[in-house]
């Protein structure tokens, strides 16, 4: 690449961070830690621990930001200054170097610009998903497996704690359906756009015949409530059942019946949670549950009333939103972005994030259309 490029690499490079910089309000940022650091040093802080571990998140995440903020245009800085030099010394393999390095804080930029389009109301809360088994039989089962597996493994390359509440196996192999948070500021703007419907094509390993197979599996991704959300579930509203815990194939992994399964009977919504080691527990883990479905259904009902006051007739959000196919080619394609790539495996293995910044970009660019 030639000087001249190498140097508007920059310039464009330098304008993306402004705009990042601009978005993230570094001043206010800071302002916010050192509140923080009040906070983390009072000496009562774990005296309640859910609100500690809420702080210190909150610690860790803002401060990562400005790191990643000021390494960024550090990096850019010192990227200037080494091309000057190759200049000044026509030096090909420090051009090269320069190169090199304006590739990889590419990527870098582009992936915290990603982040600035994160502006909803609920967007910086952790994420509560389920995974449900939809048509397909025991493949889909299997589907829903893979899909928790995928998302779970992402998790763990990214180094976001996971809770699991519920894992509801199917006969033959697989799951049912499969409830769990991942626990990181902006998990839920982040898998947002991965709710809907994803679609599987390949060789059934459960058909005897070699059979290729479609199914189906419904991901939702819901935010995780708050204090804050107020939001009030009369006793009388709903029915608490108790049951045993059980395992893959249906066999009992709990001696007493510590599952609990919550109906919430004005809305018929049904929510449990098995994983926890107490009855106690896995009420508590079930009514977070609750709430947080509550609090999309509200959010739905609203979105109801304004698109039936603006006449667009909603949205689609739970349509059919990416097919991986594994017979007879290898691909996995998401059909709202047209972001693709050519290996399924290493996409059930966690490698995601192309296909949620691409689906961020296209609903910020569907929202500003509208």
């Amino acid at each position: 690449m030639a000087n001249e490029d190498l140097t508007a690499r920059i310039s464009d490079l330098g304008r993306s961070l402004d705009s990042i910089e601009s978005v993230a309000d570094l001043g206010r940022l800071r302002a916010e830690i050192a509140v923080l650091e009040e906070q983390v040093a009072a000496p009562d802080l774990w005296d309640d621990q859910e609100n500690a571990q809420r702080v210190t998140s909150q610690l860790s995440f803002k401060q990562g930001e400005v790191d990643r903020l000021v390494g960024l245009r550090s990096r850019l800085e010192d990227a200037e200054v080494m091309l000057e030099l190759a200049e000044e010394e026509g030096d090909a393999d420090a051009r090269a170097e320069v190169s090199r390095e304006l590739e990889k804080l590419g990527g870098d930029v582009s992936a915290l610009e990603v982040r600035t389009l994160l502006s909803g109301e609920y967007d910086p809360r952790d994420a509560l998903m389920t995974i449900r088994a939809e048509a397909g039989g025991v493949d889909a089962a299997d589907f829903a497996e893979m899909l928790m597996r995928m998302y779970l493994r992402w998790a763990d390359r990214h180094g976001y704690p996971v809770e699991i509440y519920d894992t509801s196996y199917a006969e033959e192999a697989g799951l049912k359906s499969a409830t769990f948070a991942i626990k990181a500021p902006f998990a839920y703007g982040t898998l947002s756009v991965e709710q809907g419907t994803h679609r599987l094509v390949r060789i059934s390993p459960f058909d005897n015949q070699g059979r290729r197979q479609t199914s189906f599996a419904g991901v939702e991704v819901l935010p995780v409530t708050e204090e804050t959300d107020h939001i009030d579930i009369p006793e009388g509203e709903l029915r608490i059942d108790v049951f045993r815990s059980s395992g893959p194939g249906g066999q009992s992994v709990n001696t007493t019946d510590s599952a609990v399964r919550i109906t919430h009977l004005p809305t018929g919504i049904v929510v449990s949670c098995q994983n926890e080691k107490s009855q106690l527990q896995n009420k508590a883990a079930a009514l977070r549950v609750l709430q947080a479905r509550l609090l999309e259904k509200a959010r739905q009902d609203r979105e109801k009333e304004m698109n039936a006051l603006k006449g667009d007739g909603g949205n689609s959000w739970g349509a059919q939103m990416r097919s991986y196919v594994m017979n007879p080619y290898q691909m996995v394609k998401d059909l709202r972005t047209e972001h693709e790539v050519g290996n399924p495996e290493a996409v059930f293995q966690g490698d995601i994030d192309g296909f949620i910044d691409a689906g961020i970009r296209w609903r910020k660019k569907s929202e500003s259309a509208a």
